[in-house]
């Protein structure tokens, strides 16, 4: 079931949660929405499955305005991060929850109702703990079946509101690699709500960027990730260095250096550069060619990869990030001197401070 999201305005109070959001999720797509705490993304969701209604704008599903449908009628399966289990239900009662509540003329026989749910229980790799409660099971086991408790009723579009929030890092990796093969095998449209960019990147179709009710940017995890649209994605996906100066003839000026950064962008008085910590080049302090001269102060190695910390002249600091078989091969140590020539940046003029 595709998704239409049109002009979808929500204020509570004084407070703008949403203003002017307009998506479009075609059928059978995972989609994540993205961005940090109060940017209105689990506002948008909760529109989505019925449970707020948008002040201004329409929620179209499969071309028809659902917008003042009320949630059963919406043939929505929500997850919630805290599961939101019956703890007095075994696990097989849990999963079959919906099913048994519905009218009667719609409500399948027992027999039919027992063999959903062995299915389901299977699909999440989860049939050996039928007859368990949840207060036996662990958070990633609980959220499965809460994952297959909202499939019981078989639904046309599956929201997950932070759906792996409450579980530890290693867990939530697990579980997000997890959902993705799920998903390629039932192919439900799914929107999930996370504020991980590692995850909305990792198990995703395409990520919606939101920040403070709006959209900034829609686009599949690779080129919302390498060509970001404003300033807030290019500082909000992953980690990332500042340079502020201005451009000409094909160059950020930061001083008395300057840094390539193509013929493309015209002449700006007050420019902002991003760079990541693994687009950069370490060089000998005398390499010829445009670079910055910085200090290393430190040097973390962690697994395959080096971590370190260098100043620049003006005493900004600037992480760069290195394969430890390279840094061995240059043989830098903590105090030499270099020149970082960055592979790609992103520039950006400010914008104008309002009056």
């Amino acid at each position: 079931m595709s998704i239409a999201i049109r002009n979808v305005s929500k204020q509570f109070g004084s407070f703008q949660a949403l203003d002017d959001v307009s998506i479009e999720i075609p059928s059978g797509e995972l989609v994540a929405l993205l961005g940090p705490s109060g940017c209105g993304k689990t506002t948008l969701l909760r529109i989505i499955a019925g449970l707020e209604f948008a002040d201004k704008g329409q929620i179209l599903l499969e071309g028809d305005d659902a917008s003042d449908r009320h949630v059963r009628e919406r043939q929505v399966g929500f997850v919630f991060q805290h599961y939101a289990l019956f703890r007095h239900m075994s696990v097989f009662d849990n999963v079959a929850f919906g099913l048994r509540v519905r009218p009667r003329k719609f409500r399948p026989s027992e027999a039919e109702i027992s063999k959903r749910v062995r299915r389901l229980l299977e699909l999440v790799q989860l049939e050996w703990l039928a007859d368990r409660y949840p207060s036996q099971l662990s958070g990633g086991q609980r959220q499965r079946i809460a994952l297959a408790r909202a499939l019981a009723v078989e639904p046309k579009v599956l929201l997950l509101d932070e759906p792996f929030g409450a579980l530890d890092a290693k867990v939530r990796k697990e579980l997000r690699r997890w959902l993705r093969q799920l998903h390629d095998e039932i192919h439900v449209t799914s929107v999930f709500v996370t504020h991980d960019q590692e995850e909305a990147l990792e198990v995703s179709d395409s990520v919606v960027l939101m920040n403070k009710g709006k959209v900034e940017q829609i686009g599949t995890p690779e080129h919302v990730y390498d060509y970001p649209a404003t300033p807030f994605v290019a500082s909000f996906l992953g980690s990332v260095n500042l340079f502020h100066g201005r451009v000409e003839d094909g160059h950020l000026h930061l001083g008395e250096h300057a840094l390539a950064v193509g013929a493309e962008h015209g002449a700006a008085d007050q420019a902002v550069g991003f760079v990541r910590p693994h687009e950069f080049d370490l060089l000998p302090i005398d390499a010829p060619g445009s670079g910055l001269p910085a200090k290393i102060l430190r040097i973390i190695s962690i697994g395959p990869m080096a971590q370190l910390e260098l100043s620049r002249p003006d005493g900004e600091l600037i992480e760069v990030s290195f394969s430890r078989e390279a840094l061995a091969t240059l043989g830098l140590r903590e105090g030499d001197q270099v020149s970082l020539r960055p592979r790609a940046i992103r520039v950006f003029q400010k914008e104008p401070l309002a009056a």
